[in-house]
């Protein structure tokens, strides 16, 4: 355990908070999150494809008693009898389509079976920069309409209804904001109007049936749950070992130190070489006065035996 105490140390406390905090978010926010929206994601392109393939039904048959429209109803077709109230149109403020700013059209329908529903026939571009452009009218009188049942939004608190423009606008496709916003009891769902329809003006296209990349983020992140404690256990091990490295420095004596060399001499240019024997040599003429002569070994050893010369 005393190999361990480091771990004490409010650095490596505070590392082993920081990675245990990001492994719980992991796990129990930010992977959830991303697999809950592959989810919802995957559960959408299932009711539209099924819906492409499905004759329309009777409105009626999908209206709750109270309540929202259930979920499994969403993005059925089905077909609506009633009248337009223009009076209360509303337009939905702040909206992309296919990558371009827009304003979606909200009429509401009152059905011949007396229910008032909320439809959205679609979308017209601003002008001038922001201005919403002047809106066609919804028909007059008695119609029929295929439309595609969609929950609604919900609200944000602070992005209310405006009048602006002479228009009423909202941020949110809410049936329950608008209802109030128009003074109307209307069903909580709305209707999205298909092409070609009484009163359709360019139709919101469907969303592709593409699951996204929610799966593989979800994935990501359970993957970075699990690295971070395994990237702390890296490091007490890395520490561990370079603790034992140094105790076991510590124990091992000094070893003696190596002699160090002695620098090469480089011989004199005049220095004899080592089979040569200085001797000294006299000189005729000059008795007092020695000089010294390289002689060879051969030379020398002619020397010892029969003499120098003079």
């Amino acid at each position: 355990m005393r190999r361990l105490s480091f771990l004490l140390r409010p650095g490596w406390l505070v590392l082993a908070v920081v990675v245990a905090g990001f492994a719980y978010m992991c796990f129990t926010v930010l992977a959830p999150w991303q697999l809950g929206k592959n989810t919802s994601t995957e559960h959408r392109n299932a009711l539209i494809e099924a819906s492409v393939n499905a004759d329309p039904v009777p409105i009626e048959s999908v209206l709750p008693a109270s309540g929202p429209i259930a979920a499994d109803d969403e993005w059925r077709q089905v077909t609506a009898t009633g009248t337009y109230l223009p009076d209360s149109e509303a337009l939905v403020r702040l909206r992309s389509v296919e990558g371009d700013p827009a304003y979606e059209v909200l009429t509401p329908m009152r059905l011949t079976s007396g229910p008032v529903i909320l439809v959205n026939r679609g979308y017209v571009r601003p002008v001038q920069g922001t201005l919403p452009p002047p809106v066609d009218p919804a028909p007059a009188g008695e119609v029929t309409v295929t439309a595609r049942v969609r929950a609604s939004e919900g609200v944000v608190a602070g992005k209310d209804p405006i009048v602006e423009d002479g228009h009423t606008q909202v941020y949110f496709v809410d049936a329950g904001q608008v209802g109030a916003a128009v003074g109307l009891p209307l069903v909580d769902g709305w209707f999205q109007l298909a092409q070609d329809q009484p009163g359709a003006l360019t139709p919101i296209p469907l969303p592709q049936l593409d699951a996204g990349p929610y799966l593989s983020y979800g994935l990501q992140w359970l993957a970075f749950g699990i690295m971070a404690p395994l990237g702390l256990a890296y490091f007490v091990r890395a520490e561990l070992r370079e603790r034992r490295r140094e105790r076991a420095a510590l124990r091992t004596p000094d070893a003696p130190a190596e002699p160090t060399p002695a620098p090469p001499v480089t011989p004199a240019e005049d220095a004899p070489a080592d089979d040569d024997v200085v001797l000294p040599r006299r000189r005729f003429g000059r008795s007092a006065t020695t000089e010294t002569a390289t002689l060879t070994s051969t030379e020398a050893k002619l020397a010892d035996r029969y003499g120098k010369r003079r």
